[in-house]
């Protein structure tokens, strides 16, 4: 039987489709300037009720006469506002060869959940990030559009962010990033995945193993762990990056 959609129905896939080429569009005309490329993978899913703390780790091996070597640091705490919102906020910290680990930058993040888990043909979401540099007049102002698929087992993410600086300290311009997970949810505490990161001066790709740990049976307190070893495939890549994340949910 040949089932026609209503327009009503059609509008949310004719809306996520144009946010999908417009993003892809803005992606193939700007560049990544100043920000981490590797880092985090979002997935567009948020739980009511939830609460979490986070830490994330993102430690670069520079290849030589380019940077010198940096670790990266996150610390955060967010909470789910309703079923379709989460915010979180940011302590952002930097440690080199030749200092102390010292705080860089605060930001806030909110994600939308733009539609329900399985309700079309892949899951969609927002965030948008707002950053101020700690010690200079510096503020980034992001937007990542979140695709999700599932296919038995697997599961591919995408993550398309488009963003904008601004200050008496930066360069006014734009840039952009993409990052993409393939991903194998073999049990609940261990995931293999495959991850890809790209941007103006980056270009990555690696391995990562995700899983999360229950406290209780029945518990609704969970740790989550990443961890993940990106190899540059450019000559102007970081050598290797580890990224690690811990995220205590309650």
């Amino acid at each position: 039987m040949l089932t026609i959609r209503s327009s009503t129905e059609a509008r949310p896939k004719a809306v996520l489709a144009s946010l999908f080429l417009l993003t892809l569009f803005i992606y193939g005309t700007s560049s990544f300037a100043d920000g981490i490329v590797i880092d985090k993978i979002y997935h567009p899913y948020v739980q009511p009720l939830e609460q979490e703390f986070e830490w994330r780790l993102v430690a670069q091996d520079q290849q030589d006469g380019l940077a010198d070597d940096i670790q990266f640091h996150r610390l955060a705490y967010g909470r789910s506002i309703n079923d379709r919102w989460f915010a979180e906020v940011y302590l952002l910290a930097a440690k080199n060869a030749d200092q102390s680990l010292t705080i860089e930058a605060y930001e806030i993040e909110t994600k939308w959940q733009l539609t329900e888990q399985g309700e079309f043909w892949a899951d969609w979401g927002l965030v948008f990030e707002l950053e101020k540099e700690a010690h200079e007049d510096s503020w980034e102002l992001a937007t990542g559009l979140i695709s999700e698929k599932e296919w038995g087992r697997w599961s591919g993410t995408a993550n398309l962010f488009v963003g904008k600086e601004w200050g008496s300290d930066i360069n006014n311009e734009w840039e952009s990033k993409l990052n993409l997970q393939l991903r194998y949810r073999y049990s609940r505490g261990l995931e293999p995945a495959l991850e890809f990161y790209s941007g103006e001066d980056t270009k990555g790709v690696g391995p990562t193993l995700l899983g999360q740990i229950a406290f209780g049976k029945g518990s609704v307190r969970r740790l989550k762990w990443e961890l993940g070893v990106i190899i540059g495939i450019d000559g102007k890549s970081p050598d290797h990056t580890l990224r690690t994340l811990l995220e205590l949910e309650f």
